[in-house]
């Protein structure tokens, strides 16, 4: 027991392996391009792959090309596992998923060097497309649509096609889902990408949940009509209407309490030109939070606004789901553990809520989850800029080592 008290990374080691496969997809701008299932991509996997094998974990890929590295545990319990994601966005850095997943396999080291055996196994994932189609965790959470016509990503390719290059078996998808009864906890290192925890000064984040999103479409429609002729009075003018929509997605977006955000980030005006009253706007409407009800009431007091906008500028407006995604809280114990491992670093942390997208979003759909925070600084992520400092990295995987290991014991 005193063994387990006193592990910690090799952070120099951990840092170099970041280095490292910064430099498959390095772009001129220090930025990376690994885009998934690109050549890449593969050379990526194929590199972590290899630091599996050598950190004594066995290896495979299931059907929906998600890499595994395995260590078997005393017992045919259900897996601990950790991981994330190493394919980027066009112009990305080096840290997002990337610390995950390494992290994860400098825990495979460590336990690999110092002959610990866990009562469980332990698991070392490598999601699949994590950047567009998330299919890599879907397919493990069991909510991937088994039909590829419905994914549409980014380069165009087809999905089953992508999979397949990838080593997994599109024909096979639905065999790659796991339950309570394959892993009973998940926990994701990954860097903010925020600049909560800097503006905060904290070390570490103890995430509480990802956050739920309701993605619609705000069509609104009134007449277009000379700009120069046409009495104030007598216009529906659908630029006004859409200017207040703006400011009631705003208002609601910032009520107390809560930590609900509201954005409409894209507008589309017809006719669009300077000397035309607008006769039709489209735009777009993100809520995110924690809380489901939270989300459903933020709509729900949206719909009201509409109707009086509606009323107030003689226009009609239409608003169309395009998007549900639920929230995925963070398992109680998880976070708890989480935080007690950082007390007894000495590492500052605070509770918050994840509000972009992860693989642990998925895992939490059907197993216990939980997910580590370290600070960004800047708040800059998905760019060439994107940095933690190493010591902060070190940081989070010292956490993640020993939260696995406490789970280890939790569950028996």
């Amino acid at each position: 027991m005193a063994l387990l008290q006193t592990l910690s990374v090799n952070g120099k080691r951990l840092n170099q392996c970041i280095d490292d496969l910064a430099q498959i997809g390095q772009l001129e701008n220090g930025g990376i391009c690994r885009l998934a299932f690109s050549p890449e991509d593969f050379q990526g996997r194929e590199l972590v792959r290899r630091w599996m094998v050598e950190a004594g974990l066995s290896t495979c890929l299931d059907t929906a090309g998600n890499l595994i590295g395995r260590r078997p545990g005393r017992t045919n319990a259900p897996a601990i596992a950790t991981g994330s994601h190493i394919d980027t966005v066009p112009c990305g850095g080096k840290f997002d998923g990337n610390l995950g997943v390494l992290a994860g396999i400098e825990v495979a080291r460590i336990l690999h060097e110092n002959n610990i055996e866990l009562d469980h196994p332990f698991e070392v994932i490598v999601f699949a497309d994590e950047e567009d189609t998330m299919i890599g965790g879907r397919a493990m959470a069991g909510t991937a649509s088994l039909n590829a016509a419905d994914y549409c990503r980014k380069d165009g390719r087809p999905i089953d096609e992508c999979v397949n290059a990838a080593g997994g078996n599109w024909d096979q998808l639905a065999l790659a889902k796991r339950t309570r009864d394959d892993v009973c906890a998940f926990v994701e290192l990954h860097v903010e990408q925020g600049g909560v925890l800097e503006t905060a000064q904290k070390q570490i984040g103890v995430v509480q949940g990802i956050v739920g999103m309701q993605r619609y479409q705000i069509q609104i429609t009134g007449r277009p009509n000379h700009a120069g002729t046409t009495p104030m009075g007598q216009r529906q003018d659908a630029l006004v209407a859409a200017a207040q929509v703006v400011l009631a997605v705003n208002r609601l977006g910032t009520r107390p309490p809560g930590q609900q955000v509201a954005t409409v980030g894209a507008l589309q005006v017809w006719p669009n030109a300077a000397n035309i009253v607008p006769g039709q706007v489209q735009c777009s409407l993100d809520v995110r939070d924690l809380n489901q009800d939270v989300i459903n009431d933020l709509v729900s007091d949206l719909r009201e606004e509409l109707v009086l906008i509606a009323r107030g500028t003689d226009t009609t407006i239409e608003i169309v789901p395009q998007l549900n995604v639920a929230p995925s809280p963070a398992a109680d114990h998880i976070q708890a553990i989480i935080a007690e491992v950082s007390d007894r670093f000495g590492l500052s942390h605070m509770p918050m809520p994840s509000r972009a997208g992860h693989d642990a979003l998925e895992m939490g759909r059907f197993t216990d989850m939980g997910m580590i925070f370290v600070p960004s600084e800047g708040g800059f992520s998905h760019s060439e800029v994107e940095y933690t400092t190493p010591e902060e990295c070190v940081n989070g995987a010292n956490v993640l080592l020993e939260t696995l290991l406490r789970l280890d014991r939790h569950y028996h």
